[in-house]
């Protein structure tokens, strides 16, 4: 009886033992709202850490919502649940590493087909896996409209552009709507034209279509537009964010995050002045010559 007692004791320690010693997994990936992560409908295109996917993890964070570690391989993404374990978050849960890289060991489990992971440690890493793409002072996009049309840049050469990244799906693209709108409206008249580039899919286009209703947007929107496009124009991945290209082609001013109508304006100004200028000497030169000279000075 003693030894069975025995066995069992040496059984139950082992057990103990090998539960203490098992190895962790190790998973690289980035920290995201374990909901607002689906409001994208294609994570590949369209990455995650906008200015809209942090308000919104901000609000799950406070209605109880936990975080997850997206894990990307060559299927899609995997999520994985965080769970505090021998590593404390700061706060009641991880948003203040939102929307970081980062490579963490601990145990795993499945609850109803949903994946959890302990975190035990985490390292946040200094370099995303995503690969950065050139960027160039060169204005280059081509994108569809909502009927189907191609449409490129290039066929505004010879105007200001007022180039806008957005998303139906981005909160703060929303506010700055009425500002783009009158933009348009004050600077067609000089040569401007305000364009729309969304990120939302042709599958879309009745979002499109309902939110340019709903915003009453007055300026020709672009559907299909990617984060590779983004960075391709030096804007990042963040949305939204906006650009001017001169009459060459040319970028001559970015602003990732909602546009400061003021700033904007001013630049617009400075751009435009010099042919105003030129203008308003060409027409004192027309009145000097037909004899009609104005009484307010040019």
């Amino acid at each position: 009886m003693k030894f069975i007692f025995f066995l069992f004791f040496l059984f139950s320690a082992l057990s103990v033992g090998l539960a203490q010693t098992r190895s962790d997994v190790r998973l690289k990936g980035q920290v995201v709202c374990s909901v607002c992560w689906f409001e994208a409908p294609d994570r590949k295109k369209t990455l995650y850490g906008n200015a809209a996917d942090i308000d919104c993890a901000k609000d799950c964070s406070e209605q109880g919502i936990a975080q997850a570690l997206a894990v990307e391989d060559e299927k899609g993404f995997t999520l994985y649940t965080l769970e505090p374990g021998a590593f404390k978050p700061n706060g009641k849960d991880f948003l203040d590493i939102v929307p970081k890289f980062v490579e963490i060991e601990g145990e795993l489990r499945t609850e109803k087909d949903k994946r959890f992971i302990k975190v035990n440690s985490l390292k946040v890493l200094e370099e995303t896996p995503v690969k950065p793409v050139p960027q160039s002072n060169d204005a280059v996009l081509a994108l569809k409209d909502l009927t189907g049309a191609e449409q490129s840049l290039a066929g505004y050469r010879g105007r200001f552009v007022v180039l806008n990244f957005w998303a139906t799906w981005c909160g703060p693209c929303r506010k700055e709507m009425p500002d783009l709108a009158a933009i348009q409206n004050d600077y067609a008249a000089l040569g401007v034209q305000v364009i729309g580039a969304a990120g939302d899919e042709a599958a879309d286009g009745a979002k499109v279509l309902k939110f340019i209703r709903d915003y009453k947007v007055n300026f020709p929107v672009w559907i299909g537009a990617t984060t590779n496009d983004m960075e391709r124009f030096g804007l990042g991945t963040v949305l939204p964010a906006t650009a001017i290209i001169d009459r060459e082609g040319k970028i001559v001013w970015r602003e990732v995050g909602i546009i400061k109508p003021a700033e904007l304006r001013k630049k617009l100004d400075e751009l435009l002045l010099p042919k105003v200028n030129e203008a308003a000497k060409v027409a004192k030169a027309e009145r000097a010559k037909t004899g009609n000279v104005s009484l307010v000075p040019a």
